[in-house]
């Protein structure tokens, strides 16, 4: 993943389900907590709009939320809460992840929020690369 890049992308070397699997479990491991998943795919189907595979995974640690809503100022950031982790299949029939770097996205913001949102962005990397492998 390029640390320079707002939105970070990873090929899978998995299949889709099991990519949003391993990903659920390691941030479970990691003692992140899971709000939701969203299945894109099964929501525009209703829609009558077929697309392949995608799934949104909401993610969050209380240890990183909690040092940024506890303080007035510093809950403008609650927008982008949870973190969220997009797993995907493209038209090649791979699968892909992506995420937003919250890291770089926090920089020109008040420090505390930076110090934060680069150590859950950092963590949430960690997540991904594990769980690919």
């Amino acid at each position: 993943m390029e640390k320079d890049q707002l939105i970070l992308e990873n090929p899978s070397r998995q299949g889709f389900e099991q990519t949003v699997s391993s990903i659920i479990a390691e941030a479970e491991k990691r003692e992140w907590t899971l709000p939701a998943v969203h299945d894109l795919q099964q929501s525009l189907a209703r829609s009558g709009k077929m697309v392949r595979p995608v799934k949104v995974i909401e993610i969050c640690k209380p240890k990183y939320s909690g040092r940024m809503l506890e303080l007035s100022d510093e809950r403008i950031v609650s927008v982008m809460m949870p973190c969220r982790i997009s797993v995907y299949e493209k038209e090649d029939g791979r699968v892909y992840v992506s995420m937003i770097n919250s890291g770089l996205l926090a920089q020109g913001m008040a420090k505390n929020i930076r110090k934060v949102m680069a150590e859950a962005s950092e963590e949430t990397v960690e997540i991904v690369q594990s769980a690919l492998g």
